[in-house]
Protein backbone atom coordinates (compact mmCIF):
# COMPACT_ATOMS: atom_id res chain seq x y z
CA UNK A 1 0.00 0.00 0.00
CA UNK A 2 0.97 3.68 -0.75
CA UNK A 3 1.65 6.11 2.01
CA UNK A 4 1.64 9.46 2.01
CA UNK A 5 5.00 11.85 2.22
CA UNK A 6 4.19 12.68 6.04
CA UNK A 7 3.05 9.30 7.10
CA UNK A 8 5.74 6.89 7.37
CA UNK A 9 5.17 3.27 6.50
CA UNK A 10 6.16 2.00 9.99
CA UNK A 11 4.17 4.87 12.15
CA UNK A 12 1.22 3.27 9.42
CA UNK A 13 2.14 -0.22 10.33
CA UNK A 14 2.21 0.67 14.11
CA UNK A 15 -1.50 2.03 13.54
CA UNK A 16 -2.66 -0.81 11.56
CA UNK A 17 -1.82 -3.60 14.24
CA UNK A 18 -2.60 -1.73 17.76
CA UNK A 19 -2.33 -3.28 21.50
CA UNK A 20 -4.56 -1.37 22.97
CA UNK A 21 -8.24 -2.25 23.37
CA UNK A 22 -10.97 -0.45 21.25
CA UNK A 23 -12.75 1.68 23.58
CA UNK A 24 -15.73 3.36 21.11
CA UNK A 25 -18.23 1.36 19.63
CA UNK A 26 -20.89 4.43 18.13
CA UNK A 27 -22.17 2.48 15.41
CA UNK A 28 -19.32 0.41 14.65
CA UNK A 29 -18.51 -0.50 11.24
CA UNK A 30 -17.71 -3.88 10.04
CA UNK A 31 -15.47 -2.49 7.11
CA UNK A 32 -13.22 -0.06 8.66
CA UNK A 33 -12.23 2.42 6.65
CA UNK A 34 -9.75 4.56 8.45
CA UNK A 35 -6.37 4.01 10.03
CA UNK A 36 -6.18 6.66 12.73
CA UNK A 37 -2.14 8.22 13.75
CA UNK A 38 -1.30 9.97 16.50
CA UNK A 39 1.08 12.77 15.37
CA UNK A 40 2.54 13.84 18.56
CA UNK A 41 3.51 16.81 20.00
CA UNK A 42 6.02 19.62 20.15
CA UNK A 43 7.09 18.25 23.54
CA UNK A 44 3.83 19.41 25.94
CA UNK A 45 0.94 17.02 26.54
CA UNK A 46 -1.62 18.64 23.62
CA UNK A 47 -1.57 18.97 19.97
CA UNK A 48 -4.53 20.07 17.51
CA UNK A 49 -4.39 19.29 13.92
CA UNK A 50 -6.39 22.26 11.52
CA UNK A 51 -5.05 21.74 7.42
CA UNK A 52 -3.99 19.79 5.54
CA UNK A 53 -2.58 19.93 1.69
CA UNK A 54 -2.46 17.11 -0.65
CA UNK A 55 1.11 16.05 -0.12
CA UNK A 56 -0.38 14.66 3.32
CA UNK A 57 1.51 17.98 5.46
CA UNK A 58 -0.65 18.96 8.54
CA UNK A 59 -0.64 22.10 10.03
CA UNK A 60 -1.98 23.24 13.86
CA UNK A 61 -0.49 24.00 17.25
CA UNK A 62 0.94 22.37 19.65
CA UNK A 63 1.58 22.75 23.47
CA UNK A 64 5.53 23.14 23.98
CA UNK A 65 7.81 21.55 26.77
CA UNK A 66 6.73 23.30 29.35
CA UNK A 67 2.88 23.36 28.68
CA UNK A 68 2.35 26.36 28.88
CA UNK A 69 2.45 27.69 25.87
CA UNK A 70 1.78 26.86 22.39
CA UNK A 71 3.27 27.08 18.57
CA UNK A 72 2.15 26.24 14.83
CA UNK A 73 3.71 23.35 14.05
CA UNK A 74 3.71 21.69 10.43
CA UNK A 75 4.15 17.95 9.85
CA UNK A 76 5.73 15.91 7.59
CA UNK A 77 7.53 13.62 6.40
CA UNK A 78 6.90 11.86 9.87
CA UNK A 79 8.16 14.65 11.86
CA UNK A 80 6.44 17.86 14.03
CA UNK A 81 8.61 21.38 13.10
CA UNK A 82 8.08 24.10 15.30
CA UNK A 83 7.21 27.36 12.99
CA UNK A 84 8.06 29.37 15.90
CA UNK A 85 6.43 33.23 16.33
CA UNK A 86 6.73 36.38 14.89
CA UNK A 87 8.57 37.36 18.32
CA UNK A 88 5.74 36.91 21.07
CA UNK A 89 5.18 33.77 23.17
CA UNK A 90 1.94 31.68 21.09
CA UNK A 91 1.44 31.33 17.28
CA UNK A 92 -1.40 28.79 15.38
CA UNK A 93 -1.54 27.43 12.23
CA UNK A 94 -4.60 27.16 10.45
CA UNK A 95 -4.26 26.47 6.45
CA UNK A 96 -1.49 25.12 4.03
CA UNK A 97 -1.54 25.00 -0.10
CA UNK A 98 0.19 22.69 -1.85
CA UNK A 99 3.37 24.83 -2.08
CA UNK A 100 3.88 24.06 1.48
CA UNK A 101 3.20 28.02 2.73
CA UNK A 102 1.30 28.16 5.91
CA UNK A 103 -1.01 30.97 7.29
CA UNK A 104 -2.21 31.49 10.83
CA UNK A 105 -1.56 34.10 13.94
CA UNK A 106 1.09 35.02 16.00
CA UNK A 107 1.75 37.12 19.19
CA UNK A 108 4.23 39.52 17.83
CA UNK A 109 6.29 41.10 20.70
CA UNK A 110 6.42 39.31 24.06
CA UNK A 111 5.19 43.05 25.71
CA UNK A 112 2.33 42.82 23.71
CA UNK A 113 0.42 39.42 25.04
CA UNK A 114 -2.72 38.26 23.22
CA UNK A 115 -2.23 40.86 20.34
CA UNK A 116 -1.59 38.32 17.38
CA UNK A 117 -1.09 39.48 14.08
CA UNK A 118 -1.94 37.06 10.96
CA UNK A 119 1.22 35.10 9.15
CA UNK A 120 2.54 33.48 6.57
CA UNK A 121 5.13 31.26 6.86
CA UNK A 122 7.15 30.11 3.61
CA UNK A 123 10.83 28.69 2.73
CA UNK A 124 11.45 28.58 6.50
CA UNK A 125 10.43 32.49 7.26
CA UNK A 126 7.84 33.38 9.38
CA UNK A 127 5.98 36.61 8.05
CA UNK A 128 3.91 39.30 9.73
CA UNK A 129 0.82 39.89 6.98
CA UNK A 130 -0.65 42.86 9.32
CA UNK A 131 -0.10 46.36 7.94
CA UNK A 132 0.35 49.98 9.37
CA UNK A 133 -3.49 50.22 11.31
CA UNK A 134 -4.47 47.05 11.66
CA UNK A 135 -4.13 45.85 15.51
CA UNK A 136 -4.47 42.64 15.29
CA UNK A 137 -5.38 40.01 12.68
CA UNK A 138 -5.39 36.27 11.59
CA UNK A 139 -5.13 34.51 8.57
CA UNK A 140 -7.10 31.35 8.02
CA UNK A 141 -7.05 30.11 4.21
CA UNK A 142 -4.37 30.16 1.66
CA UNK A 143 -4.70 29.08 -1.83
CA UNK A 144 -2.50 27.50 -4.50
CA UNK A 145 -1.63 30.86 -5.93
CA UNK A 146 -0.72 32.07 -2.85
CA UNK A 147 -3.85 34.41 -1.88
CA UNK A 148 -4.92 34.79 1.92
CA UNK A 149 -7.38 35.32 3.79
CA UNK A 150 -8.66 36.16 7.05
CA UNK A 151 -9.78 38.81 9.60
CA UNK A 152 -7.91 42.19 10.61
CA UNK A 153 -9.11 44.66 13.06
CA UNK A 154 -10.04 48.24 11.60
CA UNK A 155 -11.30 50.98 14.32
CA UNK A 156 -12.51 48.24 17.05
CA UNK A 157 -14.31 45.99 14.09
CA UNK A 158 -12.84 42.89 12.54
CA UNK A 159 -12.88 42.42 8.89
CA UNK A 160 -12.51 40.05 6.22
CA UNK A 161 -9.88 40.47 4.53
CA UNK A 162 -7.61 39.39 0.79
CA UNK A 163 -4.18 38.99 1.17
CA UNK A 164 -2.44 39.06 -2.41
CA UNK A 165 0.49 40.75 -3.92
CA UNK A 166 1.73 42.51 -0.61
CA UNK A 167 -1.54 43.97 -0.40
CA UNK A 168 -4.50 43.40 1.77
CA UNK A 169 -7.54 44.52 0.70
CA UNK A 170 -11.02 44.88 3.30
CA UNK A 171 -13.82 42.99 1.91
CA UNK A 172 -16.30 45.10 3.01
CA UNK A 173 -19.70 43.44 5.03
CA UNK A 174 -22.87 42.91 3.36
CA UNK A 175 -24.70 45.51 5.18
CA UNK A 176 -24.54 48.93 3.28
CA UNK A 177 -22.56 50.52 6.53
CA UNK A 178 -21.82 46.96 8.38
CA UNK A 179 -19.34 46.76 10.16
CA UNK A 180 -18.19 42.87 11.28
CA UNK A 181 -16.87 39.78 8.68
CA UNK A 182 -14.59 37.39 8.51
CA UNK A 183 -13.26 35.69 5.48
CA UNK A 184 -12.20 31.87 6.13
CA UNK A 185 -11.94 30.00 2.98
CA UNK A 186 -10.80 30.52 -0.75
CA UNK A 187 -10.20 28.32 -3.31
CA UNK A 188 -8.30 28.44 -6.47
CA UNK A 189 -9.98 30.39 -8.61
CA UNK A 190 -10.15 33.50 -5.78
CA UNK A 191 -13.87 32.62 -4.49
CA UNK A 192 -14.31 33.91 -0.98
CA UNK A 193 -16.29 32.96 2.04
CA UNK A 194 -16.76 33.81 5.40
CA UNK A 195 -19.97 35.36 7.56
CA UNK A 196 -20.51 39.56 7.63
CA UNK A 197 -23.34 41.30 9.30
CA UNK A 198 -26.39 42.05 7.91
CA UNK A 199 -28.07 45.17 9.36
CA UNK A 200 -25.52 48.24 9.98
CA UNK A 201 -24.54 50.06 13.06
CA UNK A 202 -26.82 47.32 15.01
CA UNK A 203 -26.33 47.04 18.55
CA UNK A 204 -25.29 43.68 17.83
CA UNK A 205 -24.32 41.84 14.96
CA UNK A 206 -26.63 39.38 13.02
CA UNK A 207 -24.38 37.37 10.83
CA UNK A 208 -24.80 35.69 7.67
CA UNK A 209 -22.61 33.36 5.37
CA UNK A 210 -21.26 34.85 2.19
CA UNK A 211 -19.72 34.30 -0.75
CA UNK A 212 -17.22 36.73 -2.03
CA UNK A 213 -16.51 36.41 -6.32
CA UNK A 214 -15.75 38.87 -8.65
CA UNK A 215 -16.12 41.94 -6.32
CA UNK A 216 -19.52 41.22 -4.81
CA UNK A 217 -19.92 40.17 -1.22
CA UNK A 218 -23.20 37.75 -1.95
CA UNK A 219 -25.49 36.57 1.30
CA UNK A 220 -25.97 32.92 1.43
CA UNK A 221 -28.64 32.96 3.65
CA UNK A 222 -29.39 30.61 6.60
CA UNK A 223 -31.41 27.35 7.13
CA UNK A 224 -33.98 29.14 8.35
CA UNK A 225 -32.65 30.94 11.80
CA UNK A 226 -30.95 33.95 12.02
CA UNK A 227 -26.89 33.06 11.89
CA UNK A 228 -24.79 31.03 9.33
CA UNK A 229 -21.04 31.27 8.72
CA UNK A 230 -19.07 29.79 5.92
CA UNK A 231 -15.80 28.41 6.81
CA UNK A 232 -14.74 26.47 3.52
CA UNK A 233 -15.26 26.21 -0.33
CA UNK A 234 -13.52 23.58 -2.80
CA UNK A 235 -13.08 24.35 -6.57
CA UNK A 236 -16.37 23.54 -7.55
CA UNK A 237 -17.64 26.46 -5.67
CA UNK A 238 -19.53 24.10 -3.06
CA UNK A 239 -19.54 25.85 0.08
CA UNK A 240 -19.91 24.47 3.93
CA UNK A 241 -20.33 26.21 7.07
CA UNK A 242 -23.20 26.18 9.88
CA UNK A 243 -26.09 27.70 10.46
CA UNK A 244 -29.09 27.91 13.08
CA UNK A 245 -32.06 26.27 12.11
CA UNK A 246 -35.62 27.35 12.84
CA UNK A 247 -35.64 25.50 16.22
CA UNK A 248 -32.74 27.93 17.19
CA UNK A 249 -30.06 24.86 17.00
CA UNK A 250 -26.85 24.66 14.49
CA UNK A 251 -26.06 22.76 11.83
CA UNK A 252 -23.84 21.73 9.20
CA UNK A 253 -24.72 23.31 5.61
CA UNK A 254 -23.91 22.44 2.38
CA UNK A 255 -24.15 25.18 -0.52
CA UNK A 256 -24.48 23.81 -4.05
CA UNK A 257 -25.95 25.40 -7.20
CA UNK A 258 -27.74 28.42 -5.33
CA UNK A 259 -29.31 26.06 -2.42
CA UNK A 260 -28.24 25.81 0.92
CA UNK A 261 -28.55 21.96 2.74
CA UNK A 262 -28.96 20.86 6.04
CA UNK A 263 -26.73 17.78 6.77
CA UNK A 264 -28.04 16.60 10.09
CA UNK A 265 -26.27 15.79 12.39
CA UNK A 266 -24.93 12.26 14.33
CA UNK A 267 -28.14 12.34 16.78
CA UNK A 268 -27.83 14.93 18.61
CA UNK A 269 -29.19 18.90 18.42
CA UNK A 270 -25.85 20.18 16.40
CA UNK A 271 -23.52 19.70 13.92
CA UNK A 272 -20.79 21.88 12.66
CA UNK A 273 -19.13 21.63 9.29
CA UNK A 274 -15.51 22.42 9.33
CA UNK A 275 -13.96 21.17 5.81
CA UNK A 276 -14.46 20.24 1.93
CA UNK A 277 -12.36 18.63 -0.74
CA UNK A 278 -13.00 18.69 -4.37
CA UNK A 279 -15.06 15.67 -4.11
CA UNK A 280 -17.45 17.18 -2.08
CA UNK A 281 -16.34 15.10 1.05
CA UNK A 282 -17.34 17.04 4.34
CA UNK A 283 -15.93 17.16 7.61
CA UNK A 284 -16.90 18.49 11.01
CA UNK A 285 -18.41 17.50 14.29
CA UNK A 286 -22.01 16.80 15.49
CA UNK A 287 -23.35 16.50 19.12
CA UNK A 288 -24.69 12.68 19.52
CA UNK A 289 -27.57 12.57 22.12
CA UNK A 290 -30.18 14.90 22.09
CA UNK A 291 -29.04 17.73 25.41
CA UNK A 292 -25.64 16.63 25.71
CA UNK A 293 -22.77 18.20 24.88
CA UNK A 294 -20.70 15.34 23.60
CA UNK A 295 -19.22 15.74 20.34
CA UNK A 296 -17.65 12.97 17.82
CA UNK A 297 -16.21 13.85 14.61
CA UNK A 298 -17.81 13.48 11.72
CA UNK A 299 -18.11 12.60 7.64
CA UNK A 300 -20.62 13.77 5.24
CA UNK A 301 -20.39 11.67 1.92
CA UNK A 302 -22.92 10.12 -0.51
CA UNK A 303 -25.83 11.60 1.59
CA UNK A 304 -24.74 10.56 4.95
CA UNK A 305 -22.98 11.92 7.71
CA UNK A 306 -21.76 9.08 9.96
CA UNK A 307 -19.46 9.15 12.87
CA UNK A 308 -15.78 8.75 12.19
CA UNK A 309 -15.16 6.83 15.04
CA UNK A 310 -17.06 3.87 13.79
CA UNK A 311 -15.23 3.98 10.18
CA UNK A 312 -11.43 3.22 12.08
CA UNK A 313 -9.69 0.41 12.77
CA UNK A 314 -11.08 -1.63 16.03
CA UNK A 315 -8.43 -1.46 18.75
CA UNK A 316 -7.15 2.29 18.07
CA UNK A 317 -8.27 3.52 22.04
CA UNK A 318 -8.71 6.71 20.20
CA UNK A 319 -12.39 9.39 20.83
CA UNK A 320 -11.99 11.73 17.88
CA UNK A 321 -13.67 14.92 18.74
CA UNK A 322 -13.05 17.06 16.08
CA UNK A 323 -12.71 17.10 11.89
CA UNK A 324 -11.19 20.17 10.79
CA UNK A 325 -9.90 19.67 7.18
CA UNK A 326 -9.80 17.24 4.29
CA UNK A 327 -7.35 17.03 1.02
CA UNK A 328 -8.49 15.47 -1.89
CA UNK A 329 -6.82 11.96 -1.14
CA UNK A 330 -9.29 11.93 1.43
CA UNK A 331 -7.04 12.17 4.03
CA UNK A 332 -8.71 13.58 7.33
CA UNK A 333 -7.16 15.67 10.43
CA UNK A 334 -8.26 17.24 13.17
CA UNK A 335 -7.92 16.06 17.24
CA UNK A 336 -9.33 13.84 19.66
CA UNK A 337 -8.41 11.91 22.85
CA UNK A 338 -5.70 9.08 22.32
CA UNK A 339 -5.76 5.78 24.23
CA UNK A 340 -4.03 7.69 27.09
CA UNK A 341 -6.98 10.45 27.45
CA UNK A 342 -4.43 13.12 26.43
CA UNK A 343 -5.66 15.67 23.31
CA UNK A 344 -3.59 14.57 19.71
CA UNK A 345 -3.82 15.79 16.73
CA UNK A 346 -5.07 12.76 14.57
CA UNK A 347 -4.44 11.56 11.57
CA UNK A 348 -6.82 9.67 9.37
CA UNK A 349 -5.44 7.55 6.30
CA UNK A 350 -7.98 6.19 3.96
CA UNK A 351 -7.56 2.26 3.74
CA UNK A 352 -7.52 0.34 0.38
CA UNK A 353 -10.78 -1.59 -0.60
CA UNK A 354 -10.05 -4.84 0.06
CA UNK A 355 -7.79 -4.50 2.85
CA UNK A 356 -9.03 -7.01 5.17
CA UNK A 357 -9.22 -9.65 3.13
CA UNK A 358 -6.00 -9.77 1.33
Amino acid sequence: MKTPSAIPAVLLLAALFPETPHTHAQNPSPVPEYVVIDLGTLGGNQSEAHGINDRGEVVGRSWTKNDYTFHAFLYSNGVMQDLGTLGGYESTAFGINNNGEVVGHSEFQPIYRWVEHAFLYSNGVMQDLAPLGVRESTAYAINDLGQVVGEGEYGGYSRAFLYSDGVMQDLGTLALRGEESRAYGINDSGQIVGHADIYPKFWWWIMHAFLYSDGIMRDLGTLGGDYSSAYGINDSGQVIGSSRTRDEYTHAFLYSKGVMRDLGTLGGDESFANGINNQGQVVGTSELTPGENVRHACLYSNGTMRDLNALTIPGSGWELEEASAVNNLGQIVGYGRNPEGKTRAFFLHPLPKGWHTA
